[in-house]
């Protein structure tokens, strides 16, 4: 009798969803700063305004793909993410949405991006996003996320991706440019994701997810935030020095490194607890000013270029 009460319970509260969960599945968050990188791409790769047929459609496409990823890492971090009090509210780990209907959604989501990115862009970017697609939700969510502490490094190349896809989107090719934009973000993925790490390191602990300050401790992971993030400064200033930008980007990312190497300093230092949190959310704020000022940069020199 028992039994049967909890498996009402359960079929009732799988019941009570809606089209909120829906957009929850997508993680619209996320998904509007990989859109914003994205975006990015596009502007730098012309030199002048791209079409904007392609930039509707790369962006719709390149989100749907987005949305759908995300909607299969809750598939397959559903009972993870009960665990978690960060995560336990989403739609599958409260099992207010059935697992079929999530699975359904995150798969209309990817064939109708891939499909609109082949239709109305290039088969280059469809192909480049169905790889990022399978890299997020299966290599890096259902593997490298509970086999390795690396796992955030290693599977970082599939979040990287935006600003590449932009560009191809644009140009149809490959080149040093959008593979530099996705170094930065490559780079930028590791202290951003282990200062959220250190914060909620209890919560990975008890759900069993082998990130970094589980498995080497939270001052081996506060180094880490700290050389990782020189790491990224390196790399956010290659622009400059292969002539892709000009003085108002290094100006400008000049600035936001020093900032962002204050807030890794903090989270290495390890006498704030508050630090890693902060950290973590300047790093998105971070990450979208580096891509703000190549913007600002790229229209500053063409319009002093057409003046």
């Amino acid at each position: 009798m028992p039994n049967a009460v909890i498996e009402r319970a359960e079929s009732l509260t799988e019941a009570q969803w809606g089209w909120r969960d829906l957009v929850t599945l997508c993680k619209p968050r996320v998904v509007m700063v990989m859109l914003a990188c994205a975006l990015v791409g596009m502007a730098l790769a012309s030199p002048v305004l791209p079409s904007l047929s392609v930039v509707v459609y790369g962006l719709v496409g390149i989100g749907l793909a987005a949305g759908g990823a995300a909607a299969f890492n809750h598939v397959v971090d559903r009972r993870l993410d009960a665990m978690m009090l960060r995560t336990s509210r989403r739609p599958l780990a409260s099992r207010r949405m059935p697992t079929s209907v999530a699975l359904g959604w995150a798969t209309l989501l990817s064939v109708a991006g891939i499909g609109l990115l082949i239709w109305q862009v290039n088969v280059l970017t469809a192909w480049l996003t169905l790889g990022s697609l399978l890299g997020y939700a299966l290599v890096y969510t259902a593997f490298l996320k509970r086999a390795t502490p690396q796992n955030i490094v290693i599977g970082g190349v599939a979040g990287a991706a935006p600003p590449l896809l932009g560009w191809t989107a644009v140009t149809g090719q490959l080149g040093p440019e959008p593979l530099l934009l996705l170094l930065i973000v490559f780079a930028w993925t590791p202290p951003h994701f282990w200062a959220l790490a250190i914060h909620k390191r209890d919560e990975y602990a008890k759900a069993g997810v082998p990130m970094l300050p589980v498995t080497h401790g939270e001052a081996f992971t506060r180094l880490q935030v700290w050389l990782y993030g020189w790491l990224t400064v390196a790399v956010t200033l290659l622009p400059f020095a292969i002539g892709m930008s000009g003085a108002v980007y290094l100006a400008g990312v000049m600035a936001l490194n020093a900032r962002f190497m204050y807030w890794n300093w903090k989270v290495w230092r390890g006498q704030d607890p508050k630090a890693p949190l902060a950290a973590f959310w300047f790093s998105i704020r971070y990450i979208l000013g580096v891509f703000g000022v190549l913007l600002l940069d790229h229209y500053a020199a063409g319009w002093a270029l057409w003046s």
